[in-house]
């Protein structure tokens, strides 16, 4: 419908490109990894008329500067365009209106309008939504509205008839729009002197309703890692160049320290997944129904319908009102799978590893529960700032873009063949802390992919752990800041061609630049069942995706 051919959903958000665009009005906030096709095929119509329509700089020099009165300007101007959906296109009208009603039934059903403050702003879209579209509100919701319409139209009566009559004509519409922005900021300043306990809950209502967003970036929750185009890596034409593999090593995890201190540190994970509120039993059932399929194993005889079964016809002649003479194909779901679970172990991720041990132990306890092999891997540099690799080639007379400068280290915690129980040691060498130093990410996922290729399963799965972009600064310095963050994306784009499923796990960000299906999680509070359920919930939509593929 735009034109622009670059605008893609990707981890659940909408791009141009790399750049992120956000819908800046609340309906048409995702639901995360819950959101369904009819979803995104209704706010991909919507985000449509808000590009065609929908002049961003004169509405960005209109806008106003409080907060409150920014989020509903917007959220204004959202549902003016929408109004403005061309009767030729009956069928993208009837998403819109589909869309937004049963956001309205999600807004009621999560109880949002038993505030002063949510029944207020679900009363104002609601009204403007209704007049603008001339669609008639469902009775239950006139009823509910009754009150606060009434305290509203004597006040912006004017204006909302002027949107009415504007709605074709921006300027004029905005300014109109104004007048019911002031007006509603107003009222949200009174109920939050008349009800100060709601102060405390002021940034978010149910569905992202925020009211206290104070740049464009915060409506999407964590922050999304940071990448652009590397001038050395287009140059050479998507060729990675390493300097030297002389000083690199594989190292299982139990040789990097003494196994008193690993026993140590085994006990402390133990204690921390004791506080942890996670129903594994449960996981591991969720866990197999996402990556088991049905496979033929025998029959199921007595029953009611289905195949005749010949040893049976005798009781139709001496119990005529016998009916258990069948037999039918009998299933049972088997997981031919293995999941690689490649972990982060740059230093910034020091701060959250004992989470993230806690997790990968949960994760790999449920899948192994659940007939699915793992593996745990972790990727890292044995030296700072390139170590010997960065010192031969500077002793080399420092050649121009000599491609990765650094010492891989990359680490098996456990090997798809071995038991959980035989790993669990090894896994605790996670918490050493002076194990985390500089990542190449691009080169451990190519890693742990080719280890992954080698096992004789249906389907591969890789799960990456980390909390920000590759990171190796004698390779920054020696060629261009994004030289190892576009290789990251290549060999993603390269490993999923050739059927590994890869997802990205963002410890506090979005790694969706890197990884088109990714969850960022906040992992500086205790792990819950809602990590694990979304992390499910995201294999699931693979799989689902990959059927109708």
């Amino acid at each position: 419908m735009t034109g622009h051919g670059r605008l893609h959903f990707e981890g659940g958000g909408l791009f141009d490109g790399e750049l992120p665009v956000r819908p800046r009005a609340p309906h048409l906030r995702l639901a995360g990894l819950d959101a369904g096709l009819d979803e995104y095929r209704s706010v991909a119509d919507a985000m449509a008329l808000r590009l065609m329509y929908s002049d961003a700089d004169l509405h960005a020099g209109l806008a106003p500067d409080e907060p409150v009165q920014r989020l509903v300007f917007d959220w204004l101007e959202q549902l003016r365009v929408e109004s403005l959906a061309p009767e030729s296109l009956p069928g993208l009208r009837h998403n819109l209106e589909r869309h937004y009603r049963a956001w309205s039934g999600d807004f009621l059903d999560s109880g949002a309008t038993e505030s002063s403050l949510g029944m207020l702003m679900f009363a104002l879209s609601q009204i403007v939504w209704s007049r603008l579209n001339a669609c008639e509100l469902p009775e239950i919701v006139q009823d509910l509205l009754e009150p606060t319409r009434a305290a509203l139209g004597p006040a912006l009566g004017v204006a909302l008839a002027g949107m009415r009559r504007w709605r074709a004509d921006q300027a004029r519409f905005a300014a109109h729009a104004l007048d019911v922005a002031r007006d509603i900021a107003q009222r949200v300043q009174s109920v939050y002197e008349d009800e100060p306990e709601t102060a405390g809950s002021r940034g978010r209502y149910a569905f992202n309703l925020w009211l206290d967003a104070e740049d464009e970036g915060e409506d999407q929750g964590l922050a999304a890692a940071d990448s652009g185009e590397s001038a050395v890596f287009l140059a050479g034409r998507g060729q990675y160049r390493v300097y030297t593999r002389r000083y690199d090593q594989q190292v299982p995890a139990e040789e990097l320290l003494r196994a008193a201190l690993l026993s140590e540190y085994r006990e402390r994970l133990d204690q921390r997944i004791a506080c942890q509120g996670v129903n594994v039993n449960r996981l591991a059932r969720r866990l197999q129904a996402a990556l088991a399929h049905p496979e033929r194993d025998g029959w199921r005889f007595g029953e009611e319908e289905g195949v005749i079964d010949g040893r049976r016809l005798a009781q139709l002649i001496s119990s005529p009102s016998e009916r258990r003479l069948f037999r039918r194909d009998r299933y049972r779901p088997v997981s031919d799978c293995v999941v690689s679970l490649l972990i982060d172990c740059s230093g910034s991720m020091k701060r959250c590893i004992e989470s993230v041990a806690v997790l990968a132990d949960i994760l790999m306890r449920a899948l192994e529960q659940g007939g699915t092999a793992t593996e745990i891997l972790g990727f890292t540099t044995a030296a700072w700032n390139g170590g010997r690799a960065r010192q031969d080639w500077l002793a080399a007379g420092r050649a121009s873009h000599p491609g990765r400068l650094g010492e891989l280290r990359h680490i098996v915690f456990k090997e798809a063949g071995v038991s959980w129980r035989r790993a669990r040691r090894p896994l605790a060498a996670l918490l050493k802390a002076d194990l985390f130093r500089e990542g190449v990410d691009g080169e451990a996922v190519q890693w742990a992919c080719a280890r992954l290729a080698r096992q004789d399963c249906r389907r591969r799965i890789l799960l990456v752990v980390s909390d920000g972009c590759p990171m190796d600064t004698a390779t920054n310095l020696a060629n261009d800041v994004y030289y190892l963050d576009n290789h990251l994306k290549a060999v993603v784009g390269q490993q999923l061609r050739r059927g590994i499923e890869i997802y990205g796990l963002g410890v506090g960000l979005d790694l969706s630049p890197y990884y088109p299906d990714s969850l960022a999680v906040d992992l500086s509070e205790r792990l819950d069942n809602k990590v694990f359920d979304d992390f499910t919930q995201m294999l699931m939509q693979a799989r689902r995706g990959s059927r109708l593929s």
